[in-house]
């Protein structure tokens, strides 16, 4: 996974997904919660913008393994 990651090539793994399935931002490994996305996505200088909507709760352990974050 490149460090910049660009539309496309977030496009290209969410369209192998489920549709219907839940999106959570998973941050900071060293506290590990999973975050609600923002349902609105901002273009200011050239990068897109996807906000935080708030803390849900922990990040499952087996994202953790998932991730290297455990």
């Amino acid at each position: 996974m490149p460090q910049y990651l660009t539309v496309g090539h977030l496009l290209r793994q969410l369209l192998e997904l489920d549709p219907n399935l839940p999106v959570r931002l998973a941050v900071n490994p060293d506290f590990p919660f999973a975050h609600f996305v923002g349902a609105e996505v901002v273009v200011r200088d050239g990068k897109a913008y996807i906000a935080d909507d708030g803390q849900e709760d922990y990040l499952p352990m087996g994202a953790r393994d998932a991730l290297t974050w455990a």
